[in-house]
């Protein structure tokens, strides 16, 4: 089982995994630790991710982006037009939904943002399962603090679709929070001041600020503020506009005019931004950018800044709001964690420091800060693996509040209730109490709609509240109902009950004497007791919810359909694999025709009278696979209904056989003579052993006589004088 952190970005995506003591960011299949965020749609199948990527400039009309700004919004929300900007796909109205229409395997096809997430999910969840060798199902996925209970909804609901189990949506800045304050060790104790960090999170498409008070194993955010239209892809755009102008006094081409050379200079110019936060000045060249035209441009640094000048001036805006709603100074915060790559952008981090008129602080991974906390998230509500204790306290951003009818019975009720005020904690849960002699509705809405992204609808859901009726006396039932906000920040009306107010006896506490005398006199006298009115539970309400979820019939299509799609890219890649398999084999083989393989002749060295004949035979083998080969290759490229261009897997499958079967042959020859050449060397060797082994006999022998022949020596009589010696 695995614990999974997902930081969903509008550009791109890391994932975080706890394993090892600790949370490791994970590669893709091409090796890099973050994941475009783009969807893409061909002739025959989907390309997710890095795949979408490639095939981005050659597919505009087709490759979707910016999906966490998609989902759960209305197709009527100016923020969706604005969107549109930074969207090469044509956006439109699906039920109600903001969703795409693309042209998929030939024909018009319209999908949610919702199913588009989803399709997104199943790639990472693919990627994180291809790395962890495992199957993947509990998560925790990032969403920015602005995010409604629509979205939030629609969030969970493509991670449903995608077959995965969110344990919880996170806040981004609340993730990051985590991930710093869960390895610090010197933290304050429950007596002391909180350690207070504002985490400035500006990213690819936003801006939050969030204020948040640490002590001793637990976090508690206190405020936080948000610009939804501030970050690096706005400061992309100013560049290309500028370019776009530029470039139409000096070479006289209109990029604006052609979608091609639009993106190809939006993503020169996210490079340039990107040298410029460390160099003062960068230069630009794209070949044959349009009409094939030649451009190169310079820009300083300072140049960039006038451009944006006017975003510039908004980099406090969140700051100080998030610093009045905490009730704060910039002195009261102990530190500035600076997370988001668009916070290495010198400007800004220039204006964030003279505003608070200290250092700013980057301990933390700029890029990956929230994937970790997000890992780290997960692993604490996962039972695999266990964390040091430690509490996180998120708070409401929008206030939320019920309303109902007035009962005929009660003509001074008030109808209306925010029943979660702005900051309150989450999770978090309310009880309501309600006399009524008959069944009743209740709505949930944002209280304050201004306060919502775009012109969201303030609507959260509809709760119906059955079986209530008047008792015998016709007295009003008492109806409780517990209305929760979870931790993913969505609103519910649990459960709901009735109560009946009863005399019950309880004792009466005795007053202070003296104690020796009270126990001592405790078995004489009985104790006293009291009668008091409680309400005491009688059963259960049955509520209906109506919210903005997606239905579950539309889900199951939704699911069968991911199902469908993505049983069918897996398919497709198998198929170009083996197509790519054939291809190489093909070349290969031709390679080994001009070289292994005409060279087999000499294996009929062992009988000379037979070479030539032999040679003969093999020049006609070579000539009959080289013929065959030709005719596969022809077969492979050729794009009419009968040739290999689109076939199936099962018959490029075949050719490979086909061309098993006809160079079998020959690898059954070059098998013969690497045989014959082992033999041969093992005979070598087996000969060079044995006569080794002789060699070493006969010098054993040699040296064994010599030794015979001298201990007969030592052992021999002296001999007797001559006969001319005697005295």
């Amino acid at each position: 089982m695995s614990v999974v952190g997902i930081d969903f970005g509008a550009q791109s995506t890391k994932i975080g995994v706890a394993r090892n003591k600790g949370i490791d960011i994970i590669t893709n299949e091409v090796s890099n630790r973050s994941t475009p965020s783009l969807v893409g749609f061909g002739r025959k199948c989907r390309a997710l991710g890095e795949a979408a990527k490639t095939q981005e400039t050659s597919n505009l009309k087709n490759t979707v982006g910016n999906l966490k700004r998609l989902i759960g919004r209305s197709f009527s929300d100016p923020d969706i037009q604005i969107e549109q900007e930074y969207n090469t796909a044509a956006l439109c109205d699906v039920n109600g939904q903001a969703g795409v229409e693309v042209t998929f395997k030939q024909k018009k096809e319209k999908f949610s943002a919702t199913q588009l997430v989803a399709m997104y999910l199943t790639k990472i969840r693919d990627i994180t399962s291809a790395e962890l060798k495992l199957p993947v199902s509990d998560v925790t996925i990032s969403v920015p603090a602005w995010f409604t209970d629509v979205q939030r909804r629609a969030m969970l609901d493509a991670g449903e679709i995608a077959g995965l189990k969110v344990l919880r949506l996170i806040n981004d800045t609340t993730a990051t929070a985590l991930g710093y304050g869960i390895t610090k060790l010197d933290l304050p104790g429950p007596e002391e001041n909180p350690r207070r960090v504002m985490f400035v999170d500006i990213g690819h498409s936003d801006y939050t600020a969030s204020i948040v008070e640490f002590r001793k194993g637990e976090l508690n955010v206190k405020a936080t503020a948000c610009d939804r239209h501030f970050g690096g892809r706005n400061f992309d755009l100013a560049l290309t506009e500028h370019f776009a102008s530029e470039f139409k006094e000096k070479f006289k081409i209109d990029v604006r005019t052609n979608a091609k050379a639009w993106a190809r200079t939006l993503a020169a110019a996210e490079k340039m931004k990107k040298v410029l936060s460390a160099n003062p000045a960068a230069p630009m060249s794209i070949e044959s950018l349009m009409e094939d035209v030649d451009v190169r441009t310079i820009v300083k640094r300072e140049e960039l800044e006038t451009m944006v000048q006017p975003l510039l001036e908004r980099v406090t805006v969140p700051i100080e709001q998030v610093l009045a709603e905490a009730k704060l100074k910039p002195e009261d915060i102990d530190s500035i964690e600076m997370v988001g790559g668009c916070t290495r952008v010198p400007a800004i981090k220039d204006a964030i420091a003279k505003f608070f008129g200290k250092n700013l602080s980057f301990t933390l991974n700029q890029d990956e800060a929230i994937a970790r906390g997000c890992a780290f998230s997960c692993a604490i509500l996962s039972p695999v693996f266990r964390v040091r204790d430690f509490s996180v306290h998120d708070i409401v951003n929008y206030p939320i509040e019920f309303t109902w009818e007035q009962s005929a019975d009660i003509p001074d009720e008030d109808t209306s209730l925010t029943v979660f005020g702005r900051g309150n904690v989450m999770p978090s849960t309310k009880i309501l109490t309600f006399y009524r002699k008959q069944p009743f509705d209740l709505e949930a809405r944002y209280a304050q709609p201004e306060m919502l992204p775009g012109k969201t609808n303030p609507w959260v859901g509809r709760f119906s509240v059955k079986g209530v009726q008047a008792d015998a006396n016709d007295d009003f039932m008492i109806c409780k109902l517990k209305a929760r906000l979870n931790l993913h920040g969505i609103l519910n009306v649990e459960s709901g009950y009735y109560v009946e107010d009863m005399e019950v006896e309880e004792p009466v506490p005795e007053e202070n004497g003296d104690a020796m005398d009270t126990d001592a006199k405790a078995d004489e006298q009985p104790k006293k007791t009291r009668k008091v009115k409680k309400q005491v539970r009688k059963g259960d309400l049955p509520i209906s919810a109506g919210t903005s979820s997606t239905e579950q019939s539309t889900k199951e299509a939704w699911a069968q359909s991911e199902i469908a799609m993505y049983t069918l890219d897996k398919e497709i890649a198998e198929t170009d694999e083996m197509k790519n398999q054939l291809e190489a084999t093909i070349y290969e083989e031709r390679d080994n025709i001009d070289g292994t393989y005409r060279e087999v002749y000499k294996l009929f060295r062992s009988d000379p009278a037979d070479v030539e004949k032999k040679k003969q035979e093999l020049e006609q083998l070579l000539a009959e696979f080289s013929t065959a080969l030709e005719n596969i290759q022809d077969w492979l490229y050729d794009d009419t209904e009968a040739g290999g261009e689109d076939a199936s897997k099962d018959a490029y499958e075949a050719k490979l056989k086909e061309i098993e079967k006809l160079n079998k042959p020959f690898k059954d020859a070059i098998m013969e003579e690497r045989l014959r050449v082992q033999e041969e060397e093992f005979q070598k060797k087996r000969a060079e052993e044995e006569a080794r082994r002789q060699a070493e006999e006969q010098a054993k022998k040699a040296a064994a006589a010599a030794m015979n022949f001298e201990e007969r020596n030592e052992t021999m009589p002296d001999a007797p004088p001559a006969e001319g010696d005697k005295q």
